[in-house]
């Protein structure tokens, strides 16, 4: 019954935000762009203008013969030249027009740089303004066609944050990973990170479906309340049956709740933080090793692998890696367990990997 409940409250909005136009989101998904300077965008917008300029002007001369000027005298090159500009720059014909080649020549090199100048000045912003919201509608359009088995990131607060980075450091392509919040700081901190960002709250299934969970690999859920992690959890297996679903928790006693909503791992942030705390006091270099242990871009760094057919027969315990556990059939088993003195293919080991060599 509650849960059928809280099923109908995450269905109460009627319109789906995945089904709006895409010109409709460009407010709640933002994809990472990379930044150019204005003069560089200026440099742009004149090579494209003489671009233009000079095609006019090779398409006028090649048709010369069929134009002639007030003085009924053929067109040369740089008559093609002066009637392509001042048809570009709109300037028209008026009752003071240029007749000698020296006239026509200044009003190429002086009076048109400063019409497109003022031009630029004018209708800039404008222009760029449209120009970056189509520029967004059809990125958001081609991420959503494309995005498949990537990773969401819900919550960017310390936890999501390093994650994202931890991921990023393991050599996960920053373009492959989706954060969810609400909080707009929040997301320019993980856009200028690159990664992909939707604006909303996980806990409304539609939201969650805008940054595409029924395709994810994984969901990560880093909320800092255990109550809403327990909901999001819940969303995204609903949306996402098939996902893995990494979820953290504040307190041992809601583990269980996370488990029951479909995570498949869960982390007690307190708890864990405590033990480590704790063997400080004792014996703090073991916290610089799981420090180190647990970045992956530096020093040493826990990774999984595939067992060789060569490695197969063989004990994990007697491996050139540092085996510290063997994934057999989803299910983590120590080393020295009895069941798996002899690898199987198929099993997955648990090793201290070295990300300097591998570099």
């Amino acid at each position: 019954m509650a849960e059928g409940a809280l099923r109908r409250r995450l269905r109460r909005f009627d319109q789906s935000l995945a089904d709006l136009p895409v010109h409709a989101l460009t407010d709640r998904v933002q994809i990472p762009t990379t930044m150019v300077s204005p003069s560089r965008r200026i440099t742009v917008r004149v090579v494209y203008a003489l671009a233009a300029l000079f095609a006019a002007v090779f398409i006028v001369y090649f048709d010369r013969d069929g134009y002639r000027d007030a003085q009924d005298n053929p067109l040369s090159f740089l008559d093609c030249l002066y009637y392509a500009t001042v048809s570009l720059s709109t300037t028209g014909y008026g009752d003071i027009t240029p007749i000698t080649p020296s006239a026509r020549l200044v009003n190429v090199l002086v009076i048109t740089p400063l019409r497109v100048a003022f031009l630029i000045v004018l209708i800039g912003t404008t222009v760029e303004t449209l120009t970056t919201q189509s520029r967004q509608v059809y990125q958001i359009q081609r991420w959503r066609n494309r995005v498949r088995n990537h990773i969401i990131i819900v919550g960017y607060g310390t936890k999501g944050r390093t994650a994202a980075a931890a991921m990023v450091g393991d050599e996960v392509a920053p373009a492959d990973i989706v954060v969810v919040d609400e909080d707009v700081a929040a997301l320019e901190r993980a856009k200028s990170a690159g990664l992909v960002t939707v604006r909303g709250s996980a806990t409304d299934s539609e939201v969650l479906r805008l940054a595409s969970a029924q395709h994810a690999k994984s969901i990560i859920v880093a909320t800092n309340r255990d109550d809403t992690a327990v909901l999001v959890t819940l969303t995204a297996r609903e949306l996402a049956p098939n996902a893995k679903i990494i979820a953290a928790v504040r307190e041992a006693e809601n583990q269980h709740l996370l488990k029951q909503s479909g995570a498949d791992s869960t982390v007690v942030t307190s708890e864990t933080a405590g033990r480590l705390l704790g063997i400080a006091v004792q014996t703090p270099s073991v916290v610089e090793v799981m420090e180190d242990l647990l970045t992956p871009d530096a020093g040493f760094a826990i990774a999984e692998r595939e067992v060789t057919p060569k490695e197969a027969g063989g004990s994990p315990r007697h491996q050139s890696d540092i085996v510290l556990g063997v994934v057999r059939n989803g299910k983590l088993i120590r080393v020295d367990e009895p069941e798996v003195d002899a690898l199987e293919l198929g099993d997955r080991l648990l090793y201290i990997r070295s990300a300097d060599a591998e570099r």
